[in-house]
């Protein structure tokens, strides 16, 4: 050791073992903060776009277990199709008469799994492929919320929901929109019944330009078409309730249901 290094400051071992246990709570206490409490907080499991989740807000998976219980009556049950959120809120305790019913969640997302025998696995390309145990017209209310918004899809979770429900069905789905220039994202209904309106008998690339979005835009479920779907497939009717999800989607989402319900006042 040189006599530089005589001059430099040393700590003892008691010193140096104590600000390790200290950074190590401090590590641990961090870790710690970020983990929700309750493994049934909205967000205990973060949502991933590229399997289209998105949480709903606070509110609306409130106002949606609060219908479901309601619908389910004492001690039914209800089944929540790739609608995790809502049944995390059910599943949290804090909704009047969230005791008195049972509930599972049909996911495709195996980090659901940590819920144990409530979760069921479940991809919609299979729409019956479920466990022997999960008896068909075994749940009072099944809530659906396809993953994707086309039609394909929608007939298939159609198929998931005869099998489930007893009779109940409440359908979450959206709308979904397009960019324009100068518009922003509009409805593609709306453009679809703009299209029609017009003809560009004078400019024949712009007539085919137009001709050819207007055909994407009448084979691409919007609002109204996805609101006949439902209708067509599982008797449901639009409800004036809108749902909200935490980050802001630009597709605007209805629910609809094949009974009279709070949610179409």
């Amino acid at each position: 050791m040189s006599d530089s290094d005589d001059d430099i400051p040393q700590l003892s071992a008691a010193t140096l073992a104590a600000l390790q246990e200290f950074y190590t709570e401090e590590r641990d206490g961090l870790v710690q903060s970020t983990i929700p409490v309750d493994k049934y907080s909205v967000g205990a499991v973060e949502e991933d776009w590229r399997m289209s989740q998105f949480w709903y807000s606070d509110e609306t998976a409130t106002r949606l277990v609060e219908e479901v219980i309601q619908e389910a009556g004492k001690g039914g049950r209800i089944a929540c199709l790739s609608a995790p959120s809502v049944y995390q809120k059910l599943k949290q305790g804090v909704v009047e008469g969230s005791d008195g019913v049972s509930a599972v969640v049909l996911e495709y997302d195996r980090r659901f799994a940590t819920y144990g025998q409530e979760f069921i696995f479940y991809d919609y390309n299979e729409p019956l492929a479920l466990p022997e145990d999960v008896a068909p017209q075994s749940f009072d209310i099944v809530l659906a919320d396809p993953p994707y918004l086309s039609e394909e899809c929608l007939n298939k979770v159609a198929q998931t929901v005869k099998y489930l429900a007893k009779g109940k069905v409440l359908l979450c789905t959206g709308e979904p929109r397009i960019a324009v220039s100068g518009l922003g994202l509009v409805p593609f209904s709306i453009l679809h019944t703009t299209l029609n309106s017009y003809t560009y008998q004078n400019d024949m690339l712009l007539s085919a330009a137009f001709y050819l979005i207007s055909f994407v835009l009448s084979t691409t479920p919007s609002g109204a078409i996805m609101e006949g779907h439902a209708e067509k497939l599982m008797g449901l009717k639009i409800c004036s309730f809108l749902p909200k999800h935490n980050k802001n989607l630009a597709n605007e989402f209805r629910c609809f249901t094949n009974y009279t319900s709070n949610l179409m006042s």
